[in-house]
C-alpha cells in the first residue's frame, strides 16, 4: 500500500479578467473518480487543502452546465457523500512532508488558479518530491499549481519537462473563454513547460519520468490507472 496525498484548492471563487468574482470549486469527477480508483487499489489516499479548509465543489461539475450527464453526476454525488468526512477535514497543506508520500496528486476545476500556484508551502512540496523522484500528478486545471514551483533562484522546477493539462482550445470551448483570467497552458509554456496537448476532450494522459498528467475530466480514469501503474513499478 503506498501513500497518496491528494491536494485540492480551498477556493470558492476565481476573480475574472473583469475583477469579478465567480463561483468555481473541485471537479466533482476529477476527485470523485480519482480517489475511488486509487483507494480500490487499496492505496492511502490523504486530502489537504491551504489552512485545512474544506474544498467546495463546483456545482456545474454535477449538473448539465458543464456537459455532465444526470446519471454520472449521480455517481459522483454519491461517492462524494461517501468520503465527506475525510473532505470535511482534510489536512493542513502546510503540516504535511513529501517524504510521507508516494504521490503527490493535483486534481482541478477551476478553483486551482486561485489559491494553489501563489502557495509557498505547495511550491515546497512540489519541489522536494521531485528531488526525491516522488510521483507528481496533475489533472486538468490541477496543472496551473504546478506553477508554485520553483527553486531557491527563481527558475520553475518543470522547466522543459513535457505535461498537459486544460488547453487554451478547451477554456475557450467550454471553459470561461475570454472571461479567465490566463490560460492554463499558455501560463506553463511561458514558463518552460513542453506542453502535449490533445485534441479538445479527449482522453489525454502525458508521461514524462515522476511527472503524470491528464489534460481534462474525461483523463480522470486514465490518470488515475497511469498512477497505479507507476506504483506498481516503483
Amino acid at each position: 500500500m503506498a501513500k497518496i496525498l491528494m491536494i485540492i484548492s480551498a477556493s470558492d471563487t476565481l476573480t475574472l479578467a473583469d475583477g469579478t468574482a465567480h463561483p468555481t470549486g473541485f471537479w466533482a469527477e476529477e476527485v470523485a473518480a480519482s480517489h475511488r480508483v486509487l483507494t480500490e487499489a487499496g492505496h492511502q489516499v490523504d486530502i489537504a487543502t491551504p489552512g485545512g479548509a474544506r474544498p467546495t465543489v463546483d456545482a456545474i461539475s454535477l449538473d448539465g452546465r458543464g456537459g455532465v450527464e444526470p446519471e454520472a453526476a449521480a455517481a459522483f454525488r454519491t461517492y462524494l457523500e461517501s468520503i465527506d468526512a475525510v473532505l470535511a477535514t482534510p489536512l493542513d497543506l502546510a503540516t504535511v512532508r513529501a517524504a510521507d508520500y508516494a504521490v503527490l496528486y493535483l486534481p482541478g476545476g477551476h478553483a486551482p488558479m486561485a489559491d494553489l500556484p501563489a502557495s509557498a508551502e505547495l511550491g515546497t512540496l512540489l519541489a522536494d518530491a521531485d528531488r526525491r523522484g516522488g510521483i507528481i500528478t496533475a489533472l486538468c486545471h490541477g496543472a496551473a499549481a504546478l506553477l508554485s514551483a520553483e527553486r531557491p533562484d527563481g527558475s520553475f522546477v518543470f522547466t522543459g519537462r513535457a505535461l498537459t493539462g486544460f488547453s487554451d482550445a478547451e477554456e475557450q470551448q467550454g471553459g470561461l473563454g475570454e472571461k479567465a483570467p490566463w490560460l492554463v497552458e499558455t501560463r506553463l509554456a511561458e514558463r518552460g513547460a513542453r506542453l502535449r496537448t490533445g485534441a479538445p476532450w479527449s482522453d489525454t494522459v502525458i508521461v514524462d519520468g515522476n511527472l503524470i498528467t491528464g489534460q481534462n475530466p474525461q483523463s480522470s480514469l486514465s490518470t488515475a490507472q497511469q498512477v497505479l501503474a507507476a506504483l506498481a513499478d516503483a
